[in-house]
């Protein structure tokens, strides 16, 4: 970047980085994206345009992109505005680049801006009532369709995982549902995201110890990436069916929390030998997944903080990905995580990595052995399935404690730009 100021503006050189593969040179370019915002911004500057001088449509809108997520904040609770961004527009010139495209750009970066806010709010605000409040004022900005279900349906529909997890808490459960529905959806039958929706987990009776319920105000952040997206394709307004399922409740011990030994009915019949109390993700997630089936979904795929299993094995720069009769679309999915920069690594799901999660007094227990935690939790969620379905554990991803370029720090917002990318190569 060469900065120029012998004109009445700013005028910023940046030039296309020479790199052959094209997921790479995007990439490069969203991080030199977030250098000239923070330029920009430290120069209290409110207005920028870039001018795409080579018809580089790529380029230019992965840098624009990368100024966008590099300057989003998270202020609501600073008594003091110091430091607060200026930056408020950029215009972009260019030959090859429609108002289409920008929009549903546009569209994808207010999902991750709401997927961000949603993560970083503190468990003080968002419970899971609250939690549900939220999603339902920005998706009906949308035109989504919400329905939240309250602990009383949640009883009738015998969602023993939910209601489990949900016994320690003074606050009720919520089961979310959303639904993007197209008049002209290409899709026959819908795809399912599943979400997480645990605000906050002290790991119930086997409580976390030392600084591992640090940032556990991030454990609905899989949650918050299905909302994120499913207000990303609606205000994009892209012809695809999506429904979004979020259960949601807090995990805390009490008088009345579950403990190990227990056994949970879950909402397809199947019980559930309770190990550890804070293998809660998977009970909630259970659930959902055996709800899903009434939808006749062709692909379900779920995002959940899932396992530090999954973050010791793969750190913060990538998440773990499983599939189960879902090959060729799980492929699509990791071709479309390089080129977002949301990458996957993908394990397996074979049949022996379930032996450790048989019971001697129920049909399945909440967690296998200490090895191989990642892929014995996606093997507990296949037993809900009968149908095409992912499992993406963003466990590592979803949150930084230390800024990492336009990934900023705080909640990232994962999983949005990466489903978006999904949707829109399987609509070519």
């Amino acid at each position: 970047m060469i900065p120029f100021h012998r004109y009445k503006h700013w005028v910023l050189v940046q030039f296309v980085p020479k790199e052959k593969d094209s997921a790479k040179r995007k990439e490069l370019c969203r991080k030199a994206g977030d250098k000239v915002q923070a330029f920009l911004n430290d120069q209290k500057l409110k207005r920028s345009t870039l001018f795409d001088v080579e018809s580089r449509s790529d380029e230019s809108l992965a840098l624009a992109e990368g100024m966008v997520l590099g300057s989003y904040q998270f202020l609501k609770y600073k008594t003091e505005k110091e430091g607060m961004h200026t930056l408020r527009e950029i215009a972009i010139f260019s030959d090859c680049i429609s108002k289409n495209t920008l929009a549903e750009l546009n569209a994808t970066l207010d999902g991750v801006a709401f997927t961000r806010d949603l993560v970083n709010e503190p468990n003080s605000f968002l419970t899971a009532p609250a939690f549900a409040r939220e999603i339902e004022k920005k998706v009906k900005e949308a035109g989504i369709s919400i329905e939240v279900l309250n602990k009383k349906k949640i009883e009738a529909l015998q969602m023993g995982g939910i209601l489990g997890v949900n016994k320690g808490s003074h606050e009720p459960p919520v089961f979310i549902i959303l639904e993007h529905k197209p008049e002209k959806a290409i899709n026959k039958k819908p795809l399912i995201l599943i979400g997480k929706g645990i605000v906050y987990d002290t790991g119930g009776m086997n409580l976390k110890t030392g600084n591992f319920m640090e940032n556990m105000k991030t454990d609905m952040a899989g949650g918050a990436a299905v909302a994120g997206t499913l207000f990303a394709l609606a205000t994009a307004g892209l012809p695809y069916h999506v429904i979004g399922l979020i259960p949601a409740t807090d995990n805390r011990p009490g008088p009345k929390a579950i403990v190990s030994g227990d056994v949970l009915r879950m909402e397809n019949g199947m019980t559930v030998e309770v190990v550890n109390t804070d293998a809660e993700g998977r009970l909630i997630l259970a659930d959902a997944l055996s709800y899903a089936k009434r939808y006749e979904p062709a692909l379900t795929i779920d995002m959940a903080t899932l396992t530090g299993s999954a973050v010791r094995a793969l750190g913060q720069k990538a998440m773990a990905g499983m599939q189960s009769n879902a090959k060729k679309e799980h492929q699509l999915l990791l071709d479309c995580g390089f080129e977002v920069f949301e990458r996957i690594v993908e394990l397996p799901l074979w049949d022996d990595y379930g032996e450790g999660l048989k019971s001697e007094v129920a049909d399945i227990k909440n967690i296998g052995g200490p090895e191989a935690g990642a892929i014995t939790a996606g093997k507990f969620l296949q037993r809900f399935t009968d149908y095409p379905f992912i499992h993406l554990d963003i466990a590592g991803p979803c949150f930084l404690d230390k800024r990492d370029s336009y990934r900023g720090q705080g909640g990232t917002g994962v999983g949005v730009r990466l489903i978006v990318e999904f949707i829109k190569k399987r609509m070519k």
